[in-house]
């Protein structure tokens, strides 16, 4: 035994003791492997219930597949019923067609409290079942759906709407239907006829309406005699067929800054209650048959800046305090019937940036206080205080007036006469001419004829 190991050779010992290392680290590393396994184990399918959601195939969305909603199922179904091609989780992203919801934060499901429609298909179909579904909208708009007309609303639904708009839709609305939104605080209809006998139907029952707005529908009978206080800061009845009085209840209104009447059939004074309206600042009366001369209540008044009273019948002169407004910019007495001269200074009507006075033929301006320059659109007052006639052979009124130049323009005597002599030749004067020719050829005459005979 002795013998054999002293022949075996050193190499080879060697190399079995690297054979050993190797062996020895491959056992550690497999040990380690195992540790590890048991320490850090693999992780486990999630025994948890996901956030609730819907989940529902509609189409227009890009690709078509399966969608999870947030939305509460019986209003996505409702959705779905009346024919809208919703593309996206409604309440997760905005719209990128016509159509635009909003809902609220609600759990585990969201519901809508804002759907507008707009630029509607023919197959739209508002069912009385898919409307009750929507009792949670508190803001329901139309816009270009010529679809038919809604009979009536869900009274849960009617209830909830805090704003209603219209237009160009529905082809027709009643009176009755907008009545029974008794809670909005924003109405607007407009290019859509209503038919109700006034707009008291409408408003007799609301009592948190700041703006409304019913314009271009065709809406007749008048104004309401007594209005009830109401928090309105905005009122469009323009476009109608109202007729009768402005009444002076309307100062109960007495938050209001915009009032629009224009193009009724309006007709009577202005009361002298609108000067009651002192937060008033845009008011427009244009296109009626009113008549009488301007309030002068509208002096305390201090907020107005726009007022229109053009092509009515307004009559008297234009009174002073206009110029003493401080916030007047638009300033438009167009086509009425109002006399003598405008109480204005170049000042003042450079200082508005709409002044319109033109289609008044008793009206002028006094030289001496406005250039022919601002082209007003009326004559220049001759010393009497009354227009000065126009150019005969002019067809354009408005240039006729601008024609005339400052020193023809003159408010004494001398203008008038240089203004007249060149156009207008003096009777007086002409009939003596004709009268001395007639005597100059009997004499002529005479004197031949004496040279005749003799």
């Amino acid at each position: 035994m002795g013998r054999r190991w002293r022949r075996f050779p050193l190499g080879h010992l060697c190399i079995t003791l690297d054979l050993l290392i190797l062996v020895a680290g491959v056992v550690q590393s497999a040990r380690n492997s195992t540790t590890a396994s048991y320490t850090n184990p693999p992780p486990r399918p999630s025994t948890e219930s996901p956030t609730p959601s819907t989940s529902a195939k509609l189409g227009g969305g890009g690709g078509g597949g399966t969608l999870r909603s947030t939305l509460d199922p019986k209003q996505l179904t409702a959705l779905q019923s009346m024919g809208l091609s919703v593309g996206r989780d409604p309440c997760g992203n905005p719209s990128p067609h016509d159509n635009a919801t909003a809902c609220d934060s609600a759990a585990p499901f969201r519901h809508l409290v804002s759907l507008r429609l707009a630029n509607c298909s023919a197959d739209l179909d508002l069912s009385p079942t898919a409307l009750r579904s929507l009792a949670t909208l508190t803001s329901l708009s139309f816009f270009r759906c010529p679809i038919p007309p809604l009979k009536s609303l869900p009274n849960s639904l009617s209830a909830s709407l805090r704003s209603f708009s219209c237009v160009s839709s529905l082809r027709r609305l009643s009176g009755v239907l907008l009545s029974h939104l008794r809670n909005l605080t924003y109405l607007a209809v407009v290019d859509v006829p209503v038919s109700a006998s006034g707009p008291f139907v409408i408003f007799s029952q609301m009592r948190r309406l700041r703006s409304a707005t019913i314009s271009n529908a065709n809406l007749s009978g008048q104004l309401p005699r007594h209005w009830h206080s109401l928090p309105l800061l905005h009122l469009d009845l323009s476009g109608n067929s109202l007729k009768g009085p402005v009444p002076g209840s309307i100062s109960v209104l007495e938050s209001l800054e915009s009032l629009n009447l224009s193009s009724n059939a309006l007709s009577g004074a202005l009361p002298y209650a609108i000067g009651d309206l002192i937060f008033l600042r845009n008011a427009s009366f244009s296109r009626n048959s009113l008549s009488g001369p301007i309030p002068e209540t509208m002096a305390a008044m201090p907020e107005l800046a726009h007022l229109d009273l053009s092509f009515n019948q307004f009559n008297g002169s234009v009174p002073r305090f206009l110029s003493e407004m401080k916030s007047l910019k638009h300033l438009n007495l167009e086509s009425n019937n109002f006399q003598g001269v405008i109480p204005f200074n170049a000042s003042f009507i450079k200082r508005l940036e709409v002044f319109k006075v033109g289609g008044n033929s008793n009206l002028c301006y006094n030289h001496s206080e406005l250039s022919a320059k601002l082209k007003l659109g009326i004559a220049p007052c001759d010393k009497y205080g009354l227009p000065v006639l126009p150019p005969p052979d002019r067809s354009n009124k408005d240039d006729s007036y601008s024609d005339y130049s400052d020193d023809g323009d003159d408010v004494g005597g001398s203008g008038e006469k240089k203004g007249r002599g060149r156009h207008e030749p003096n009777k007086l004067v002409l009939g003596v001419a004709i009268g001395l020719s007639c005597l100059v050829f009997l004499v002529v005459f005479l004197v031949c004829l004496s040279k005749v005979c003799g």
